[in-house]
């Protein structure tokens, strides 16, 4: 289940809420050392990449054009800061001064544009007038009619007066008109380019609150990957301590003691006073899913791969473990363990994984661990694990080990059944 959840580096919400706080802290730092894995990796492939295409552009542009910085008396590229330097004005004025002088070649240059078409509509406008007046002369036939030609002529010429006179004070009022624009079009241009300077203040501050925030993550990460190497660390101490004990069992040896050799359970003898002991046949391991997608499934996988492993059965006398329960919810398993003591626990087949929950009582509440049977061994989910090779070994294991040295959970008091029929009948029917 661990290696599903590193491959897909994607962790269901509802399973993630099964896990105590210190199986969440080291998940998420295994989380993070496979993504800077796979980043170290592409980050090598992508130097190799750029390696090659550097080597193909010498070959193919040895005569390319090529930048050459200025260096100072020191030898180092020569930097000039707008601003700082002596006799420089300061950088706000600076500022102030490029922004109105952008605006105001900006506007000029608008200014021309409309210039220019007002001042062909005006020429257009009195060549229409010269145009039409000299028709209506030459169809009235003035010339005809009128002995004195040069009558005419100062007639004629003091209409043009008049035209240009009229003209002229047509360019007045237009250049009047575009001198105007062009002050309100400077005031526009400099209100936006001030409006974009403040815009980038305040993505500056935001980029100062993104690096305070970043700054707060990496230290969160930090305290996490301390937590999570001490946790490791105690993990390793209480396997070392197994190991000399002899409670954790090699891969490799898994089921020695379980007398499962013929598919079938050594006959014991009993009594009438104790509980019937379960003679299990070993039956061929089905194709599970990835996940448990129902009850029905949950059932079929525990009677073909847990049945056969002697699951919540007591190793000794081979009954039913009295911590041992069905498929039962978080919330059930609360109530059943509310008016027990500190330290009372109970294993309940799991809904999210393919594997058991511990629910432990502490003293301000409950605790809930995840335990991984996925594999061929017994293991808390999220932790460098000390592995068991049966359910009952782990169980065994921390009546004397701690869980999480945080925590200090010693199971201390098994929670038995409070129904009949037990909620297990139908792992076992």
């Amino acid at each position: 289940m661990l290696q599903q959840i590193l491959r897909d580096m994607y962790i269901d919400p509802d399973l993630l809420a099964e896990l105590n706080e210190e199986q969440k802290q080291i998940l998420f730092y295994k989380m993070r050392e496979e993504q800077i894995k796979r980043w170290s990796e592409w980050d090598r492939n992508l130097d190799k990449e750029e390696s090659k295409m550097k080597i193909k552009a010498k070959f193919q542009h040895n005569n390319s054009k090529h930048i050459e910085w200025l260096k100072g008396a020191d030898g180092e590229v020569w930097v000039w800061i707008v601003g700082e330097a002596q006799g420089d004005k300061p950088y706000e004025q600076i500022c102030e001064e490029l922004m109105a002088e952008r605006a105001r070649c900006q506007a000029q240059k608008e200014a021309e544009e409309q210039w220019k078409q007002k001042e062909a509509e005006i020429e257009k406008k009195f060549r229409d007038a010269m145009a039409k007046e000299k028709a209506r002369i030459v169809a009235e036939k003035w010339k005809v009619e009128i002995e004195d030609r040069k009558a005419a002529k100062l007639l004629e010429k003091k209409f043009q007066e008049e035209l240009k006179k009229r003209e002229d004070e047509e360019r007045r009022r237009g250049e009047e008109q575009i001198r105007q624009r062009e002050e309100l079009r400077a005031k526009e241009l400099y209100l936006s380019l001030k409006r974009a300077q403040l815009q980038s203040q305040r993505n500056e501050n935001d980029e100062q609150e993104w690096q305070e925030q970043l700054r707060k993550s990496k230290a969160a990460d930090e305290d996490r990957k301390h937590k999570a190497r001490r946790a490791r660390a105690e993990y390793h101490r209480q396997s070392l301590r197994a190991i000399q004990k002899g409670k954790v069992a090699g891969l490799s040896n898994l089921f020695q003691n379980t007398n499962l050799s013929n598919g079938q359970e050594s006959s014991q003898e009993h009594n009438s006073s104790s509980p019937a002991k379960l003679h299990l046949p070993v039956q061929k391991v089905w194709e599970r899913p990835a996940r448990p997608i129902s009850k029905d499934v949950i059932v079929r996988w525990f009677k073909e791969e847990q049945v056969p492993r002697r699951a919540g059965l007591e190793k000794d006398s081979g009954q039913i473990a009295t911590w041992f329960h069905g498929i039962i919810s978080r919330e059930s398993a609360e109530k059943l363990l509310m008016n027990m003591p500190e330290g009372s626990f109970l294993v309940r087949v799991s809904e999210k994984i393919w594997g058991y929950a511990l629910s432990y009582r502490h003293q301000t509440g409950f605790k809930h661990f995840l335990v991984d049977a996925s594999g061929d061994f017994y293991s808390f989910l999220g932790v460098d694990p000390n592995r068991h090779a049966t359910l009952t070994d782990l169980i065994d294991f921390h009546k004397e080990e701690v869980i999480t040295s945080s925590g200090g959970e010693l199971l201390l008091e098994p929670c038995g059944q409070a129904h009949s029929p037990p909620d297990f009948s139908i792992l076992f029917g």
